[in-house]
């Protein structure tokens, strides 16, 4: 559990840097609760209040629900970060596939993803690498370790706070605060704190990841949101109920008439009413007025379809909720899509939320990458024509190899000339990496048989000559 107190005394800061990190710091520290609470359900690390109607041992077996995870991954899984385009020049000629390769953009997309659809938002930070470093750096910083302040008519950071390091007890011991063309860097070993400020000209070099960003929620919203938090904590105490059921009320109960709690408790005093009602026997007093007592010897096994019903109904919930198939939370959909069109119909709203959260994304990674680019070629600033660069999303339609190849033919028999391009054999179905081998392959292919054809060609002069 992350530990917060009140912002570091950090001598070599000055007044205003001072003012602005405590005030930073006490933001982290009044959004550290809700953060870690989403990430404790992230992670499966949750406890849910406990109620009367359920033994309290079945409470200390920990009983969880995966399903707050299932809401983001399965989201997660159809965001896929694959690169970056530049219509208007040449990406490689700038480097583009080296700072994509050393900062592992591939996974460090990903974690930001993650973090941003679990808190709301994340942060991406470019930084100059050391000596021993890649050129350019790109960081992912969650909510819990970084927060700044948005300037609404600029649509940018005017500043970032980001916790770099912790101790043993997670108290924090080192920092960076980004403001407006400096950055000072705050470290914390056995002889105090040392600072570092670094001048540039890239403004605040930061940008937020923002999930679901709105008028008065620059900074969005979480996907795991208070309906989904009451939905898992309603399934979670029906999951322990039916744990409760099956080693309770699974088998039939047989009674003895005529005996008292305390009979049946051992001659406890204060017996332990959960201790008797999970008995194998219970017993029933005589009615010692009339002198009646019941003929009653034996009660049916209980059936837990009331609780397997309450569950399959909170599910459905929560796939409502969340966008996602009920199948995903281990619920059988007794109306499984038979065609790839009704199979895509049927995740139609996950779709749609796929497409606009790396909608909301896309600037931020567009900036964060072409700044990149500019600390590694030695720039000052982005240059402007690099505004057309962009990333390149994955489509977040799942389909078949077979279906992909047919859509893509169909378009090019409209189009017949992308089939030379990069484009038209994206089109088909292939990855980057497999369009290049096929470009290659092609080139050598044309090279040889113009070798071959110069090769025939001065052959046949040569035997003219010789005639």
């Amino acid at each position: 559990m992350t530990v917060f107190a009140e912002a570091p005394r950090v001598r070599g800061l000055t007044d205003d840097e001072q003012r602005l990190l405590g005030r930073l710091f006490d933001e982290l520290t009044r959004r550290a609760g809700r953060n870690q609470s989403r990430s404790r359900l992230y992670e499966g690390k949750y406890a849910v209040k406990r109620t009367s109607t359920i033994p309290p041992e079945y409470f200390r077996m920990g009983i969880v629900l995966g399903w707050a995870a299932k809401a983001v991954d399965i989201l997660a899984r159809r965001c896929n970060l694959d690169g970056f385009t530049w219509a208007d020049g040449d990406l490689e000629s700038l480097g583009s596939r080296e700072v994509w390769s050393e900062n592992l953009l591939g996974t460090e997309s990903d974690s930001g993803v993650v973090s941003s659809l679990i808190h709301g938002p994340a942060f991406l930070v470019n930084t100059a690498g050391e000596a021993w470093e890649p050129k350019a750096l790109i960081h992912v910083k969650d909510a819990l370790n970084a927060v700044g302040d948005w300037n609404p008519r600029a649509r940018r950071l005017e500043n970032l706070l980001s916790i770099t390091d912790r101790d043993e007890e997670d108290r924090v011991t080192g920092f960076a605060l980004y403001m407006d063309g400096l950055t000072v860097s705050a470290a914390r070993d056995s002889s105090g704190w040392a600072v570092e400020r670094s001048d540039h000209k890239f403004g605040v070099p930061a940008e937020p990841l923002v999930y679901k960003p709105r008028a008065g929620r620059p900074f969005g919203s979480s996907r795991i949101n208070r309906a989904v938090i009451a939905l898992l904590e309603q399934a979670t105490r029906v999951a322990i109920r039916m744990e409760a059921h099956a080693d309770t009320f699974s088998f039939p109960e047989f009674w003895m008439f005529g005996a008292t709690l305390a009979d049946l408790a051992g001659g406890e005093k204060n017996p332990n009413p959960w201790r008797v009602r999970m008995g194998r026997i219970k017993g029933l007093p005589d009615d010692e007025e009339t002198g009646v007592r019941a003929e009653v010897h034996q009660f049916p096994a209980a059936s837990p379809q009331p609780h397997v019903d309450m569950f399959e109904h909170i599910a459905g919930q929560f796939a409502g909720e969340t966008s996602i198939p009920v199948e995903s939370l281990g619920l059988v959909n007794r109306a499984n899509p038979t065609s790839a069109e009704s199979y895509i119909a049927s995740r139609e709203d996950l779709i749609a939320e796929a497409e606009g959260a790396t909608d909301d994304w896309s600037p931020a990674f567009q900036r964060s990458f072409t700044r990149a680019l500019a600390i590694r070629n030695g720039l000052d600033s982005v240059p402007a024509e690099w505004v057309t660069i962009a990333p390149k999303w994955r489509s977040p339609i799942h389909l078949s190899r077979a279906a992909q190849a047919d859509a893509g033919s169909k378009q090019l028999a409209a189009a017949p000339w992308l089939a030379d391009t990069e484009v038209g054999l994206g089109l088909l179905g292939l990855d980057e990496q497999q369009i290049r081998l096929a470009l290659s392959q092609r080139r050598r292919a044309q090279g040889s048989q113009a070798l071959a054809a110069l090769t025939a060609r001065a052959r046949g002069t040569a035997d003219a000559a010789g005639e």
